[in-house]
């Protein structure tokens, strides 16, 4: 075998010792390109792939805007092709955010969620087309589901009949479907996430209907039967409207409390009751206002106004003018024949005098304005607030400012009411911040009680009295250091004036024997004997002569080094 391989790598070097450098370079160039591909190759097949939301693009730009809010809303990272086609990261997320869109009506009628129909064989027949495409919906419509956050799964099963000729015959699409939420969704009672899943079934299923879906729970129980969640909705409502009331009083208790208590003090403002009705009705007024007719309006550069109005124009006059003067006798026609004088001329006949009769009939108009105003969907109809204020308590204090105590121990204490001039300025107080309104019926009370605060006296009576008894305790550990310190200054002073002693008297014996041995030592020259000398007094004479030779030298050294051995003595 390795025989083999060196008869290749001999080959491979006498063909290459043949080749001219244009054939090298191109063989290298060739090696270099496939390399190349190799890395594009991978680098594309590596970065992550991106699932179209909807299939078909989106054309209206508006739409295009709000479902990129909506994607923003759901935090889901998307991106907008040139052609108006949304891309996000998965087809899992494609599959939930289709049915979020559904729900809230931001899918175009005109495009479809889905793109697995587009296939054709020469080998299935139209049934089995029928199949797969009822198949294909039915899985489609689960993923859609089962990909909300509220659903842990869903069955689905579709009915779709085949078309008849008249329609009238033609069967109904139908649809059922069995939810089983996750634990702890609102699926089942949340009306606005079934009629999501409404309208997504009804707009991937064509020819399906509202009245013709179905859904249950796991327990069997519809969900979607949104006749009999009347009484459900009426309930939410009144939950809502509770909620809202809960919330109003919270707000004005914490700011009644949070104003009071920074005048009275955290402890001594107590809100006994907030209690706010609310008008729930919504009301809708309509007025109509009349006004004159500006025939000039005002100069706002002028100083004076040349506002000129009039009340009306007349768009229509009509005028009648009826005069009549003489006998009233009118001739009748030939004898025998009825005249044509009016039965009004006639009762003035053979009468002399003179008749006037006119009318005048003008048809004004003026400016109208129209106003429709809807009202707020609550209002408060009745508001009613007592309060309670605590007064004071202050410590009784001798002449000389020791604090009073009683037999039990306990500390003396006197109370201070709120004066009334007080409760008068809260309670204004408070009925401006709650906009008092007494035609409506609101109640203000602001009354000065006497807090309990038998719990907190008994707090403070234990922590002055632990206070006393730290401060004796600091007091008598003061003094008892201090009488310490001092028997260790006296101590220490003893023992060094003991020390100096000893130091004197060592000096003084030390003093005493140089001189009785130089003595000696003077009278053994002048009798010129010989004195032996052992060899620790010779080295003990010698350093006492270097030590005397230094001190002549150098003065300051030798004191330095005296002063070094006093302070570590």
């Amino acid at each position: 075998m390795n025989e083999w391989f060196k008869r290749l790598i001999d080959n491979i070097k006498k063909v290459w010792s043949k080749w001219k450098p244009t054939q090298k370079i191109i063989f290298f160039s060739i090696i270099g390109a496939v390399l190349l591909g190799l890395v594009l190759i991978i680098a594309f097949s590596s970065s992550p792939s991106m699932a179209p939301l909807i299939s078909s693009p989106i054309k209206d730009p508006q739409l295009l805007d709000r479902i990129s809010i909506r994607l923003d809303e759901e935090n889901v990272k998307h991106t907008i092709t040139g052609d108006g086609r949304i891309l996000v990261s998965d087809s899992r997320t494609a599959q939930r955010m289709v049915a979020v869109l559904a729900r809230e009506d931001l899918i175009p009628p005109e495009t479809s969620p889905w793109d697995i129909f587009k296939m054709d064989r020469w080998t299935l027949t139209d049934f089995e087309r029928n199949v797969n495409l009822r198949q294909a919906v039915t899985r489609s419509v689960e993923q859609h589901i089962e990909a909300l956050d509220d659903v842990d799964s869903a069955q689905v099963t579709l009915v779709m009949p085949e078309k008849e000729l008249f329609t009238e015959d033609q069967d109904p699409v139908t649809a059922s479907i069995i939810l089983t939420p996750k634990p702890g969704s609102d699926i089942t009672v949340n009306r606005k996430k079934i009629e999501g899943i409404v309208k997504l079934i009804q707009f991937a299923v064509q020819g399906l209907r509202d009245e013709n879906i179905t859904i249950v729970d796991s327990e069997g129980n519809t969900l979607n039967d949104f006749a009999g969640l009347e009484n459900l909705d009426r309930l939410e409502l009144a939950k809502r409207e509770m909620k809202t009331k809960r919330d109003l009083e919270r707000q004005y208790k914490n700011d009644i409390l949070k104003e009071l208590m920074q005048i009275y003090g955290q402890d001594r403002v107590k809100i006994v009751n907030v209690d706010i009705t609310l008008d729930m009705g919504k009301k809708s007024v309509q007025t109509e206002e009349h006004f004159p007719i500006t025939l000039e309006p005002d100069n706002p550069r002028t100083p004076f106004s040349e506002l000129k109005v009039q009340d009306s124009i007349t768009i229509s006059s009509s005028t009648v003018d009826e005069r009549f003067r003489g006998t009233g006798f009118n001739p009748e026609g030939p004898p025998g024949q009825e005249g044509q004088t009016p039965p009004a001329y006639k009762d003035l006949e053979g009468m002399v005098g003179d008749y006037s009769n006119v009318r005048e009939t003008k048809n004004q108009v003026v400016n109208t304005r129209n106003t429709n105003e809807e009202k707020s969907p609550w209002s408060i109809s009745r508001t009613s607030i007592a309060v309670a204020i605590d007064g004071t308590w202050k410590w009784k204090y001798d002449d000389k400012g020791n604090v009073l105590f009683n037999s039990d121990g306990s500390i003396q204490r006197e109370y201070v009411p709120v004066p009334d001039g007080d409760l008068a300025k809260a309670k204004t107080l408070v009925e401006h911040a709650v906009g008092y309104n007494r035609d409506r019926g609101d109640t203000v009370t602001v009354q000065h009680l006497q807090f309990d605060r038998n719990s907190q006296f008994q707090k403070e009576d234990d922590r002055y009295r632990a206070q006393q008894r730290t401060r004796r305790a600091f007091l008598y550990g003061a003094l008892g250091l201090a009488g310490l310190l001092i028997i260790i200054v006296i101590a220490r002073f003893i023992s060094r004036e003991m020390e100096r002693r000893r130091k004197l008297r060592e000096e003084e014996l030390a003093r005493q024997h140089q001189a009785m041995r130089e003595a000696a030592l003077r009278q053994a020259e002048e009798e010129a004997v010989e004195v032996s000398m052992s060899v620790e007094e010779r080295a003990r004479l010698e350093m006492q002569e270097n030590a005397i030779n230094l001190a002549r030298e150098h003065p300051e050294d030798v004191a330095q080094l005296i002063r070094t051995w006093l302070m570590e003595e």
